[in-house]
């Protein structure tokens, strides 16, 4: 399936914040909305996902909104629900969208297979596809696609990297 992509290029802000995993790259729109959230050394990854999702991107420097950048630092010091404060929108195929949308409602602190998503989605033999929306998520750790994992238990495929998956599991109280 191909996405509608909009004709005019999208401009958008790029902001950093360091974090115990590295420096986040957070893109907004002039709403103040988060678009993004990605890392540094996976700079070229966000390109790519911001321009499969929305067209021609064009990113300039911006200040985060205050209120995104206490709700993140917070996360990251250990008050696990301030992620729920951020508003955040995404472009998507109806079904990237239909997964985006229930990787919040997993709790911080738990973890699902790829599988049991499928099925609570009510599509119980997509979980390939459900790994191939996950893996298209352009918001790192806000869209919590770090809570899905194999369904042995093991943690696959992240991406930022199966430690920062790790690190951001364990920092939620789940033992790996």
């Amino acid at each position: 399936m191909t996405m509608a992509v909009p004709k005019t290029p999208r401009i958008f802000n790029l902001d950093r914040l360091k974090t115990p995993i590295g420096t986040a790259l957070l893109v907004t729109d002039d709403d103040g909305v988060l678009r993004a959230l990605d890392w540094d050394d996976y700079e070229a990854r966000m390109l790519d996902l911001l321009r499969l999702h929305y067209g021609a991107v064009t990113l300039r420097d911006g200040r985060l909104p205050h209120e995104l950048r206490d709700a993140l630092s917070g996360y990251f010091k250990g008050d696990l629900d301030r992620l729920d404060e951020i508003k955040w929108r995404v472009a998507g195929t109806p079904f990237q969208q239909k997964v985006w949308h229930a990787l919040p409602k997993i709790p911080a602190g738990t973890t699902m297979s790829y599988g049991a998503l499928a099925a609570k989605l009510k599509v119980p033999n997509a979980m390939r596809a459900v790994g191939h929306a996950n893996g298209s998520n352009p918001i790192s750790v806000v869209v919590p696609c770090h809570r899905l994992i194999g369904a042995n238990g093991s943690l696959v495929k992240y991406g930022g990297g199966l430690e920062r998956k790790r690190w951001l599991l364990r920092h939620e109280g789940v033992e790996v």
